[in-house]
């Protein structure tokens, strides 16, 4: 690992890297968190990786995926935006797959055409819908609507790769009418309505925003059924919880 940030076409830009139990359902992960978005959302959790990382050879990044064989079943690449760096992701991807690792990719859905080019080495994508289409440039700044519909629809018409589309409810920045206007206009396999926590954000008013508690969350999560087959809600008390689902769900994500 190099923290100089003068890179070259073997270098990464990587905000950090751990093991989890949580960031792909029933399988133990390595996550590689890419540094640097396009984006700046106000309730960014991962704020402290937005601009800068250190940098890694891709080789490093390899060999320590090698080490962790014996104890993850998949990788997974978030961020920031790791489609920002598509090209090393793809070498990410290809690599773990050769593995025979499941591998899995969060995004916030910016850039379609880069997604397009790795979908294939992708089981599994978790793709950020942060407001209501029309409203993108209120709540987060950016008018990048079209842009999220390409992506969405990218994942969900490829019969290999499982998609979630994830909301994080943030009741300073928009109401639960939001959440089922959203519920009704995406297309994907889980819909995941996620708790705002006001403990790590990047605009600091939001430090003394109102956290939702888990029954809010669950309630409105309630009022999506009519909209998505599968909705799941994931909140710091309880962790994930299945609201509604198909039979299948549970193995098609597995």
């Amino acid at each position: 690992m190099n923290k100089n940030r003068s890179c070259d076409s073997s270098t990464i830009e990587i905000g950090g890297i751990i093991f989890s139990s949580i960031e792909y359902s029933s399988n133990t992960s390595l996550v590689i968190f890419t540094a640097g978005c396009m984006l700046k959302c106000p309730y960014c959790h991962n704020a402290d990786i937005i601009d800068r990382g250190d940098m890694w050879d891709i080789k490093e990044i390899f060999k320590k995926i090698d080490e962790s064989l014996c104890f993850i079943d998949s990788v997974v690449v978030s961020g920031g935006e790791p489609l920002r760096q598509h090209l090393k992701v793809y070498e990410i991807l290809k690599y773990s797959k050769s593995l025979g690792l499941k591998t899995k990719l969060d995004t916030n859905g910016y850039y379609p055409s880069k997604l397009k080019k790795l979908i294939k080495l992708v089981d599994y994508v978790a793709l950020d819908i942060k407001a209501p289409f029309p409203k993108y440039k209120k709540i987060i700044g950016e008018q990048i609507g079209p842009q999220i519909r390409k992506s969405m629809e990218i994942c969900f018409e490829d019969p290999d790769t499982f998609l979630e589309c994830r909301t994080t409810y943030v009741p300073a920045l928009m109401e639960p009418e939001d959440i089922i206007e959203i519920a009704k206009s995406v297309n994907c396999d889980l819909y995941t309505l996620q708790q705002f926590n006001n403990r790590k954000v990047l605009d600091k008013k939001l430090e003394q925003a109102i956290m939702p508690l888990r029954d809010d969350v669950k309630k409105i999560a309630e009022s999506l059924k009519p909209y998505q087959k599968n909705v799941m809600i994931k909140t710091y008390e309880f962790g994930e919880e299945i609201i509604s689902n198909s039979p299948n769900i549970l193995i098609k994500i597995n």
